[in-house]
């Protein structure tokens, strides 16, 4: 990684910064930013589930909780941007609430138009005991307006059959595909080589991830590196409003993005500082593009086997 002059960090917005990082919450935060200013917000939220930043409470009281801050993104979203909100399941008793649905009718509310629900699928995580083991997570992809950055060319995969003409027809014996490549389709599945084939594969981040820190639902930065090519251009703000380590702002600031982030755990926010500063300095451990992911041959002694690899059982 290239070194990098490394720019100021405020804890306050300002047109004139290129990286905004506040510790606070997230509602007060973002009142003070102007509206039009984000072209792309990304987030994943906390989802009621009892993590040590969050008090778990009713399914009914945690949405009536976010559809404030839900409204100010709005408000700070450009006409041309789009919102990706990346959300699994709330579960109680044993039964499943897919927070995507619940989400998807305050986001109509405000006028938000779904584009697509991208469904990222992961090979490991936690074993469930009384139902199938929950191994992918939803992103819901809003548009504020039918005039909306999408620059497909910029994350496109290479054709299963690259060489692949038209049989019969007008064009007959022309490419019958893009030459730069294919759509990535809404399935994003993280698995060997993701840069490079239909479907990426990128793990979720657990016990042996290069970038894993203390913090419990860490994005992989590579995930959301697809929606700020795709969705931003060189220069534009991308926002985090519980950016937790940073990763977001990270996986931004990799791409000549201006970033935003804030969030309540000051542990968090000290810990994204020390990720930024390493970005620019070229020491931060980030898991490489087309690493492929670890296989198992069967042959391991236990003490081999990745730790994300090891049993833990879903608290139901």
């Amino acid at each position: 990684m290239p070194l990098l002059p490394m720019p100021s960090i405020s804890d306050t917005f300002s047109p004139e910064q290129r990286i905004v990082l506040h510790e606070g919450d997230s509602h007060d935060f973002l009142k003070g930013i102007p509206k039009n200013t984000a072209t792309l917000i990304i987030t994943s939220p906390p989802y009621n589930i009892g993590k040590e930043y969050e008090t778990r409470t009713s399914i009914e009281s945690y949405l009536k909780q976010q559809e404030p801050v839900i409204g100010e993104l709005v408000r700070i979203l450009k006409d041309e941007g789009s919102l990706c909100w990346q959300v699994g399941n709330f579960v109680e008793d044993s039964e499943v609430f897919p927070l995507d649905i619940f989400y998807y009718a305050i986001f109509k509310k405000n006028g938000l138009k779904l584009r697509n629900r991208i469904i990222w699928h992961f090979g490991h995580g936690l074993h469930a005991s009384k139902r199938f083991s929950g191994r992918y997570e939803t992103i819901l992809w809003f548009a504020k307006s039918d005039e909306y950055i999408f620059n497909l060319d910029s994350v496109r995969v290479p054709a299963k059959y690259p060489g692949k003409r038209h049989f019969k027809g007008p064009n007959i014996g022309k490419p019958s595909g893009n030459p730069l490549g294919k759509n990535p389709s809404d399935i994003w599945k993280f698995v060997a080589e993701e840069w490079e084939r239909e479907l990426w594969d990128i793990p979720n981040v657990k016990a042996n991830h290069p970038e894993k820190t203390i913090h419990p639902c860490q994005f992989p930065i590579e995930l959301v590196e697809r929606c700020v090519l795709a969705l931003t251009n060189e220069d534009d703000w991308v926002l985090d409003p519980y950016c937790g380590v940073g990763s977001a702002l990270i996986a931004g600031l990799k791409h000549n993005r201006r970033v935003i982030g804030c969030d309540k755990e000051s542990e968090y926010i000290k810990i994204a500082k020390e990720r930024i500063t390493d970005f620019f300095n070229g020491t931060l451990r980030i898991r490489p593009l087309g690493k492929p992911v670890y296989v198992a041959t069967g042959k391991e002694k236990v003490s081999q086997v990745p730790d994300e690899w090891k049993v833990k059982k879903e608290v139901e």
